[in-house]
């Protein structure tokens, strides 16, 4: 099998068996669009298990996502001597051996034309995690999110198909509202690893404690929290709402699949009534797929 299509191949695997929420968003794609977003999707799951391998150590952590960072920016340069970053050395290139999914990550990238940046980007937020994790505000929080969520909205526009500037922004909201709803489901496991996405400000404003948070506490003051964190991320699902007009016909159906599945990962949090401590909060596999399926029907409806 030539090495490209061996490189898809593998990354659709890894998309198959680690995607639990995302992989079926992709079925609404055409075979083409499905297999670029089975490659960013092996770009970020990479990315992000380089920096949460908690038995190795930290700064070979670091040395790690250096190196993946360096080997992306090399495999760019090969295939297609990117101007807009620097051309590796002889020397470079023997230093950074490729990854069986790197072949397919570049070749995505160059067809559908994503920055480089923001690539970077996502490592960049995975390398924010390396260290314990306390945010002050929600303007820092923002930030976080446009990293490791916003800018992985803008390359799957990319992948999708987009006709006008004004759905960059609107991009990057909906990745803050998917991130909010992992923060929000995943608030045990972060905290046991010393990660705390709520605001500090929030945590303040409702008299809740970082501590209450590794205790996991239930009471009043948790409750309005999350009420408060729940439809600060409903504000950003409406605002998501208004990227499908600038998408095309296949990224209406993956967005309307995606806001699907993740908005009803928010009701089931809102169902169990916020208690995110006793069990992980997810979907059946049958919702998943009639979400998916709805949106295909939808979406085409609506376009006809």
């Amino acid at each position: 099998m030539p090495p490209l299509l061996a490189s898809y191949d593998y990354c659709r695997e890894l998309t198959r068996r680690t995607a639990h929420n995302f992989r079926f968003s992709f079925l609404t794609l055409p075979r083409d669009k499905r297999r670029s977003m089975d490659a960013l999707y092996a770009f970020n799951r990479i990315t992000d298990d380089l920096g949460d391998e908690e038995d190795v150590p930290l700064e070979l952590r670091r040395a790690r996502l250096t190196t993946w960072r360096e080997s992306l920016r090399i495999a760019l340069c090969r295939d297609q001597g990117l101007t807009s970053i620097r051309t590796p050395s002889a020397s470079e290139v023997a230093t950074f051996p490729d990854h069986p999914a790197q072949p397919a990550i570049a070749d995505m990238a160059i067809r559908c034309r994503i920055p480089v940046e923001y690539l970077f980007a996502v490592i960049d937020g995975v390398e924010m995690d390396l260290q314990p994790v306390e945010m002050a505000t929600f303007a820092e929080l923002e930030r976080y999110c446009y990293h490791v969520a916003g800018a992985v909205g803008l390359c799957c526009i990319h992948v999708w198909g987009f006709r006008d500037e004004k759905a960059i922004p609107l991009a990057i909201d909906c990745g803050l509202a998917l991130q909010l709803t992992n923060i929000l489901r995943d608030i045990r496991e972060d905290a046991d690893l010393g990660r705390v996405y709520l605001p500090r400000e929030d945590l303040d404003r409702f008299g809740y404690s970082v501590d209450d948070l590794r205790a996991q506490v239930i009471n009043d003051s948790f409750i309005e929290l999350m009420k408060f964190e729940t439809a600060r991320a409903k504000a950003y699902y409406k605002r998501a709402e208004g990227l499908f007009q600038y998408l095309d016909p296949p990224g209406r159906r993956i967005l309307r699949a995606m806001i699907d599945i993740y908005g009803g990962l928010l009701q089931e949090i809102e169902r169990r009534h916020f208690d995110v401590f006793s069990k992980r909060i997810s979907l059946p596999k049958w919702k998943k797929l009639w979400f998916a399926a709805r949106a295909m029907l939808v979406t085409r409806s609506s376009s006809a």
